[in-house]
């Protein structure tokens, strides 16, 4: 498996931006397809946003598409979530999490997770 560590989550306000780093280490991270979620409090867990281990595929959930940019970059281990124009019902704590293959919204393919790092957004 691979260990994950996410950064860069903060309080902002609606409109404003953010953007997560997620570090990977492990022997096969850079094999790896990685994805974001996120949770409210009271809700279940939800995917954001997909990216295949060569960056050359990206998926988004509707409810981000346009506003969340993924990327990644292999050499330094890492992958990335753009957060531009957010709203309050952004707010949650999100999560970096792993796979080899599957569907990439489906969170039960994930098998290495991060701890999560919170982002709220003020109206």
């Amino acid at each position: 498996q691979v260990q994950l560590v996410e950064s860069g989550g903060g309080l902002v306000q609606a409109g404003g931006s953010l953007r997560l780093s997620c570090a990977a280490s492990g022997r096969t991270s850079r094999s790896y397809a990685m994805g974001w979620f996120r949770q409210a409090p009271g809700k279940e867990r939800e995917f954001v946003a997909a990216i295949s281990w060569s960056g050359g595929s990206t998926y988004y959930a509707v409810s981000v598409k346009g506003r969340f940019a993924i990327s990644r970059d292999n050499a330094k281990n890492t992958v990335f979530l753009q957060m531009n124009n957010l709203k309050p019902e952004d707010t949650a704590v999100y999560y970096c999490a792993g796979r080899i293959g599957g569907d990439p919204s489906d969170s039960r393919v994930y098998g290495s997770w991060g701890q999560g790092t919170q982002v709220t957004v003020s109206s």
